[in-house]
């Protein structure tokens, strides 16, 4: 399989007939794979205009099928593909396009570089149906753009994590694909270095307005990459929308899940304020649970719905806080306190267990240790309300 997976990445025919550069791109497939005695069923149905739309979803929710579907390495089992008016795969009409055929740049996260080979030979490799003037002109201009001209002589296996990947998107994208894939290209690079490609990516896309699917588990990727977000699970699409739509306000678990909301609970609404804009709900635990005030949504009294909190919207006090605008202050203790970089999770016990994301300086200043007498609070609008 990489053998294939390397000739995609670079690989550059002739155009027949070429495609507008405001094309989007169409799929509606469904593919159904074995693995270890398990089925496993991508359906999906998704449309990626110019630019970046993101596929975000756990390990194993489909998004590297997706994207070999839509290259051509994979072949569903149903379903149609179109770039335009250009039709990739159709299997009603026993239409399959083959790889080198459907004009596609795909990154892998491995990137798959000839390491004996130098970087310019490397990001030439799919030019050899060109002139030698247009390849050196490609070659020459995508090195610039990428910024590691001074790296052309140089063999690819004594060259950095950073300029590896430079280097496998300028391999790719001198091919002048129409549609490009990226599957968790960045993902082992450190946040400047990651910030500095993803600004030159978004740059080269300014001039070809091509549609990018970008494959990440990082928040900060989707919203600093992302015009679009597609969340999948379990092999369907369960969100779509904006990266702020869909990750500030989710509306099932695992959305919330990957959007960073640690607290997740099952509760019972006991109470609807629409004078208030309110609701009173009940989460089960120790000595009946934990009531919180949540923002009013549709749901009776009875109604069961999950609850969401994200760990760093919970603030932490030593002594009964008073005079406060938030509605929930839950007494508690702390079971633990783990140190993860700059950042203190505390366990805190309060009829149900809560997660608790602090400063160093705030746990220092407040003198935290486990089975210290504590209060959570809450303010209303941090209770996500999620159907369950």
């Amino acid at each position: 399989m990489s053998d294939i997976r390397t000739m995609v990445d670079v690989a550059a025919p002739s155009r027949d007939t070429p495609i507008p550069s405001t094309a989007p791109l169409h799929a509606k497939f469904q593919k159904r794979l074995q693995s270890r005695g398990n089925e496993f069923l991508l359906d999906v149905a998704i449309d990626a205009t110019p630019g970046f739309t993101i596929l975000f979803g756990a390990s194993g929710a489909g998004k590297t099928t997706l994207l070999d579907c839509l290259a051509g390495i994979t072949t569903p089992d149903s379903g149609r593909i179109s770039l335009a008016d250009r039709l990739l795969f159709d299997f009603s009409c026993a239409v399959n396009v083959t790889t080198a055929q459907r004009r596609v740049g795909y990154v892998f996260q491995s990137l798959a570089l000839f390491p004996h080979m130098t970087v310019e030979a490397n990001v030439a490799y799919g030019l050899a149906h060109l002139s030698p003037a247009e390849r050196t002109r490609r070659t020459t201009s995508l090195l610039e753009a990428f910024r590691i001209s001074h790296l052309a002589r140089r063999k690819a296996r004594g060259i950095s994590g950073g300029e590896s990947q430079r280097v496998a998107l300028a391999r790719t994208l001198v091919t002048d694909p129409d549609f490009l894939l990226l599957d968790e290209p960045l993902a082992a690079l450190d946040a400047p270095t990651k910030a500095s490609i993803i600004d030159d990516l978004r740059e080269w896309n300014r001039t070809h307005n091509i549609p990018i699917l970008y494959v990440t588990h990082s928040r900060d990727e989707a919203f600093a990459l992302g015009e679009r977000l597609i969340v999948l699970d379990a092999g369907r699409v369960v969100a779509h929308g904006t990266p702020h739509e869909v990750l500030s306000a989710p509306l099932v678990e695992t959305v919330a899940q990957l959007a960073g909301f640690e607290n997740i609970f099952d509760s019972v609404v006991e109470a609807v304020r629409p004078e208030r804009g309110t609701m009173t709900c009940r989460i089960a635990g120790d000595a009946g649970g934990v009531v919180l005030e949540t923002p009013l949504v549709r749901g009776g009294v009875g109604s069961m719905l999950r609850i969401g909190i994200r760990a760093g919207d919970i603030l932490l006090a030593t002594s009964p806080p008073t005079g406060l605008s938030a509605r929930n202050v839950i007494p508690g203790r702390i079971q633990s306190l783990e140190q993860r970089d700059v950042i203190v999770s505390a366990r805190v016990r309060c009829r149900i267990e809560m997660e608790v994301h602090l400063t160093l300086a705030a746990r220092d200043s407040l003198e935290l240790t486990p089975g210290k007498e504590v209060w959570l609070v809450i303010k209303t609008h941090s209770c996500h309300l999620m159907q369950r």
